[in-house]
């Protein structure tokens, strides 16, 4: 995926290929303007507005309660940009507004809306970093409504790529047992579980994030598949041969070479013969050389991004691997995801 300017015209492609426009402007000015604009639509629900039928500017501004002219500029800045459509005077959702910005699509993003804006405050330390390298350790710090709207902002993030995997993960034939390691909601494991019916899951996740947990994957009534255990997989015990597939998304980049290392054996010595262990994250470039290939830029963000909220940062293939096999597992083919663009699965099996 792309981050930034995209030309729409000849002009514009011309302006861009030719340094004849002042990108960095694109990139920073009018995506973070647009950002808000879409966060504070959510939040003041003038896409739910829009939900059953199409409406007037003043029409949304009284359902929403909000400022009739700053409602008619939002709503213009959105179908400018491909959000809404608009006909016969009326505003109205389309295909991308009704899967996305709705709060019960079963593809919602807006609790991860929610949540980017307490991100966005702490992307304003990228200067601080810059100078010391000092990371705010974003764990330690959340307070419990924080730890709330991050569990539901994690939700709507995983839903799309949880099914994904579900169909291309490929577990063991006879998978019984699951650990779900870090994704507190539980949508990872309800996926497999559905895709596999004799698979139960168990999620290990910090104390501090059960409560919203608990709320999230009690939607699913999925309770005699998918439990919660409370923990820390750094000092973690867990087990000898229980599991057929371990899975951990979305979080080593949290953790140091030296805690993904230590993890992955006690991950191997955990499986059971001909078990498989799942990584699933955002995928760092390996080197300068590969910054321009698809699928790198993302992960080069998110890089900046971890190094700040927990001292760590994204990881290459070679060092996810190099991990996987220190512990005596059999990797595999890394398969980049279609639902979540800069990230992929890299597996690797435990030999019979």
């Amino acid at each position: 995926m792309r981050i930034g300017a995209g030309p729409e015209t000849v002009l514009e492609w011309l302006a861009l290929k030719f340094n004849l426009g002042p990108k960095p402007l694109a990139d920073t000015q009018i995506a973070f303007q647009f950002a808000r604009i879409v966060m504070a639509s959510a939040r003041a629900g003038l896409f739910e507005a829009l939900r059953d039928s199409g409406r007037t500017a003043e029409e949304v501004s009284r359902l929403c309660g909000t400022h009739p002219v700053a409602t008619s500029k939002m709503l213009d800045a959105l179908l400018a940009n491909d959000y809404l459509g608009f006909r016969r005077g009326h505003y109205e959702l389309n295909r991308l507004s009704r899967k996305w910005l709705l709060s019960d699509s079963p593809s919602t993003v807006v609790h991860k809306l929610d949540f980017q804006e307490i991100e966005w405050r702490w992307t304003e330390e990228f200067d601080r970093l810059l100078r010391d390298g000092t990371p705010r350790n974003m764990h330690e710090t959340l307070t419990g409504n924080e730890w709330r709207r991050y569990q539901w902002g994690m939700r709507d993030f995983s839903t799309a790529p949880a099914r994904e995997l579900a169909w291309r993960a490929r577990l063991p034939r006879h998978a019984r047992t699951l650990l779900d390691v870090g994704r507190s909601h539980g949508f990872y494991s309800v996926a497999l579980c559905r895709r596999y019916p004799e698979l139960k899951a168990t999620v290990l996740e910090l104390p501090e994030a059960l409560p919203a947990a608990a709320e999230i994957l009690a939607r699913e009534n999925m309770a005699d598949r998918v439990a919660h255990m409370a923990g820390n997989v750094v000092n973690a015990d867990l087990g000898t041969a229980v599991y057929d597939v371990v899975l951990i998304a979305n979080l080593v980049h949290h953790f140091d070479e030296e805690q993904n290392n230590q993890l992955a054996s006690k991950v191997a010595r955990a499986l059971r013969p001909g078990g498989i262990y799942i990584v699933l994250d955002a995928i760092r470039i390996s080197s300068p050389a590969e910054a321009h290939r698809p699928g790198n830029r993302l992960g080069a963000v998110l890089d900046v991004y971890f190094a700040l909220t927990s001292r760590a940062g994204t990881w290459s293939f070679p060092a996810i691997q190099d991990w996987q096999q220190a512990a005596g597992l059999v990797t595999r083919r890394p398969i980049w995801l279609r639902t979540m663009p800069g990230a992929a699965m890299v597996s690797a099996t435990k030999p019979r």
